[in-house]
């Protein structure tokens, strides 16, 4: 019998530029944010949604968005290049 799931099965890419992402690091590992949240302006996007964090061409995080609550998502990506956010 398959598992009652919130993941749609046709999944959409919500694409950031580096420069235009704000976000809380959550979890890190060695100075990248590897589990961050951000908040979701977007309201079509859907937890099973790819967020992807670009400078350019490069990918800093090319993560799977897996919840949302009250206008704020969660993403994961344990392979993320995206530095820790600065405090100036």
């Amino acid at each position: 019998m398959p598992e009652n799931s919130n993941y749609d099965s046709n999944s959409k890419t919500l694409v950031i530029e580096t420069k235009d992402f704000a976000f809380e690091t959550m979890s890190q590992n060695t100075g990248l944010a590897t589990i961050v949240r951000f908040r979701l302006l977007n309201p079509d996007v859907r937890p099973g949604d790819v967020l992807l964090v670009l400078t350019g061409s490069d990918v800093h995080f090319h993560g799977l968005i897996g919840r949302i609550d009250e206008g704020w998502a969660v993403a994961t990506d344990h392979r993320s290049l995206l530095p820790l956010p600065t405090i100036h």
